[in-house]
C-alpha cells in the first residue's frame, strides 16, 4: 500500500473548520483542475445514473478520514485478495471532506472512507457521490446507511462515557448530556471538539433537542471548563491514568485497550447513557464512490469488500466496531446494536456539520 501524505495549507485548515458550508472557499484553491468545464452541472444532492460498463485498471485512490492504524491492514488485505493497487491519502474526516469539496470533479480520489455519517451526508448534498449498486446498499439495514444509495454504512460505533472507577462510582455517573455539564463536573470532563464523532454528537443534539437547546448546552460546556483533547485515544488515556474522571469517546477505543491489557488491569470502564439521549447516539463509518469514479470497477470492488464478510469480520476482530451486515456477530460484551438506536434520529440529518462547527467556533471550542 502507498500512503500519500496530507499537506495542510491554510486554505484547507479554514475549510475544515467551516466544513461544507454550501459555498465556494473564500481562499483560492491550491489544487489545479484538469477537468474541462461542462455546460450544465447537477443540482446539489442529485445522483444521476450513468450509462456504460464499469472498467478496471487495477488501481484506486482512496481518501480516508479513518486513521491509518485502523484501516491500513484491511486495505493491504484487499490488495492481496484482489490484486488492485490502492493509494491512500489520510487525514481527519473534516480535512478530507473539505479537500474533496475543493477539488470537486478534478479529484483523483475514487472513494471516500469517512469516520462518520455527517461528512458523508454533507458531501452527498453537494452532489459529489454517485449511486452505489443495489446489491451493496441492500446489505445494510435502513437507519445505518443513506436513503438514496449515495453512500453505505460500514460499521457502527456507539458514543459512550468512559470513566475511572477509582474516581467515580457508577451511581454518580451522568445519564444524559445535560447532566454532563452540571457544575459537579467542572474541569473534569474530557472532550475532543475537533473530532468528527464529537461534532456528530453536537449535531445530533441540535437535531433532537433543537438549536436553542444545543447552543445553551455548548455555552454551559464551555463555562464548565472541560479538558480539551485532540481525539478519543488521549481522552481514554487521561481517564485511565486518573488525570480526569470521565470523558466522551466511541466505544471501541476502550475495547481495543481491554483486548491489549485485560479488563482486570484497567481502571477505566464504559458507561452507556440513556437510549435516545444525544450522548448515546450510534453513528456509522461509511463509504461513497466519488462521481468521477462512477464507472471505476475497482472503486465498486473496494466498497463491496468493505461490506463483505471478510471486511466486516476484520472490523469486528480488529477494531471492535459493530458490523452492519446481517449474519456477522458483534464483538463479545457489547450491548445489542438495536437496543442503542435513537428512534428520533435519522443519520441523514447529521449532514449540517457547518452549523455545528460554527456553533463550536463561536464558543471558542474550535
Amino acid at each position: 500500500m502507498t500512503t500519500l501524505s496530507l499537506a495542510r495549507p491554510s486554505a484547507l485548515a479554514t475549510l475544515a473548520v467551516v466544513l461544507l458550508a454550501g459555498c465556494a472557499p473564500t481562499e483560492p484553491s491550491t489544487s489545479e483542475s484538469t477537468v474541462e468545464e461542462t455546460t450544465t452541472e447537477p443540482e446539489a444532492g442529485s445522483v444521476e445514473a450513468v450509462e456504460g460498463q464499469p472498467e478496471s485498471d487495477n488501481f484506486l485512490v482512496v481518501y480516508s478520514g479513518r486513521s491509518e492504524t485502523l484501516v491500513q491492514p484491511l486495505i493491504e488485505q484487499f490488495q492481496e485478495t484482489t490484486g488492485i493497487e490502492v493509494q491512500v491519502r489520510y487525514g481527519n474526516t473534516g480535512e478530507m471532506a473539505a479537500l474533496l469539496l475543493e477539488e470537486g470533479e478534478a479529484t483523483q480520489a475514487g472513494v471516500f472512507l469517512s469516520q462518520d455519517a455527517g461528512a458523508l451526508g454533507a458531501l452527498r448534498s453537494e452532489g459529489l457521490f454517485t449511486t452505489l449498486p443495489d446489491d451493496i446498499t441492500s446489505r445494510v439495514p435502513a437507519g445505518f446507511t443513506s436513503t438514496d444509495g449515495s453512500w453505505v454504512g460500514v460499521t457502527g460505533r456507539a458514543r459512550v462515557v468512559v470513566y475511572n472507577q477509582d474516581l467515580v462510582s457508577e451511581e454518580d455517573l451522568p445519564t444524559t448530556a445535560d447532566e454532563l455539564v452540571q457544575p459537579r463536573w467542572s474541569g473534569q470532563l474530557g472532550v475532543a471538539p475537533t473530532n468528527a464523532s464529537f461534532q456528530s454528537f453536537i449535531t445530533a443534539y441540535r437535531v433532537i433537542e433543537g438549536e436553542g437547546a444545543a447552543e445553551a448546552w455548548v455555552s454551559t460546556l464551555k463555562a464548565n471548563d472541560p479538558e480539551i483533547f485532540e481525539g478519543n485515544t488521549p481522552i481514554l488515556e487521561a481517564v485511565e491514568a486518573g488525570v480526569i474522571p470521565l470523558g466522551l469517546i466511541n466505544h471501541y477505543y476502550w475495547y481495543r485497550l481491554e483486548a491489549e491489557r485485560g479488563e482486570d488491569n484497567l481502571a477505566s470502564r464504559l458507561w452507556f447513557t440513556e437510549v435516545g439521549d444525544p450522548t448515546s447516539i450510534v453513528n456509522v463509518t461509511g463509504v461513497g464512490i466519488l462521481t468521477p469514479a462512477q464507472l471505476d470497477q475497482d472503486a465498486i470492488d473496494f466498497v463491496d469488500y468493505l461490506t463483505s464478510e471478510a471486511g466486516q469480520s476484520y472490523f469486528v476482530e480488529t477494531t471492535y466496531e459493530y458490523p452492519l451486515v446481517e449474519g456477522i456477530e458483534a464483538p463479545a460484551g457489547l450491548p445489542e446494536l438495536e437496543s442503542l438506536v435513537t428512534p428520533e434520529l435519522d443519520l441523514s440529518d447529521l449532514e449540517s456539520l457547518d452549523v455545528t462547527t460554527d456553533l463550536l467556533t463561536r464558543f471558542g471550542l474550535l
